[in-house]
């Protein structure tokens, strides 16, 4: 069954780039940025991986950590990142899962439980594993996106909705279509007039059921 938003992540072990992980204790008190590609040594992927090495610190900031995963052994982990850095200039120094066994990618229901074909798997076989999960500090899942292999993803909007998950989850707003840092947000329906002056000191009407305010600080 499709995780969903809310559902709690699975928990697994594996073995990593950077040594064994139990994954909700490696999460702790963070947030979680999972993101899964079909096989090591790919064009698109190696785009990817070198573009979130460089964004690495970003996520840092928020308190989220980056772990990446594909159904290669850690070893294929090990020899790809040269190829990524060669390509992006960017040294991959996030944890890698190697999954060989399919384990995890079936527990977040990214291949066919009944799949069980290891060896001699290509992309084509593992297209499906394509997907970014954000995990929040209650090891629930706050967004899950998946690509086509032939798009390669846009981490920039992951970064801009982490920022959102983490807004929201602390002040009763939403976030607007196409919002960014700094810019207005929506107060909810949960709030009163009343306590949205006091809260927020202060909102615009723009419908009877849309209300916007300056991003709290």
């Amino acid at each position: 069954m499709a995780l969903r938003i809310n559902d709690t992540a699975p928990d697994f072990t594996a073995d990593t780039t950077e040594g064994p992980i139990e994954f909700h204790k490696w999460i702790g008190d963070g947030y979680a940025i999972l993101f899964s590609h079909p096989k090591d040594f790919t064009p698109v992927c190696t785009t990817e991986l070198g573009m979130m090495a460089g964004m690495a610190e970003e996520f840092a900031k928020r308190n989220a950590k980056i772990i990446g995963i594909s159904v290669d052994p850690v070893e294929d982990h090990h020899r790809w990142k040269s190829d990524i850095t060669t390509l992006t200039g960017n040294e991959v120094s996030y944890p890698m899962i190697g999954d060989p066994e399919m384990k995890v990618a079936k527990l977040y229901d990214m291949l066919p439980a009944a799949e069980d074909r290891v060896e001699g798997r290509t992309p084509a076989d593992n297209q499906t594993v394509r997907t970014v999960f954000i995990v929040g500090p209650d090891k629930k899942v706050k967004l899950s996106l998946t690509y086509p292999m032939t798009t390669g993803r846009n981490f920039d909007e992951i970064l801009r909705a982490l920022d959102s998950i983490q807004l929201t989850a602390k002040h009763q707003v939403a976030t607007p279509a196409g919002w960014t840092q700094g810019g207005d947000v929506i107060v909810t329906a949960a709030v009163s007039d009343e306590d949205a002056e006091k809260r927020f000191g202060g909102f615009d009407k723009k419908l009877p059921y849309l209300r916007t305010t300056k991003q709290p600080v």
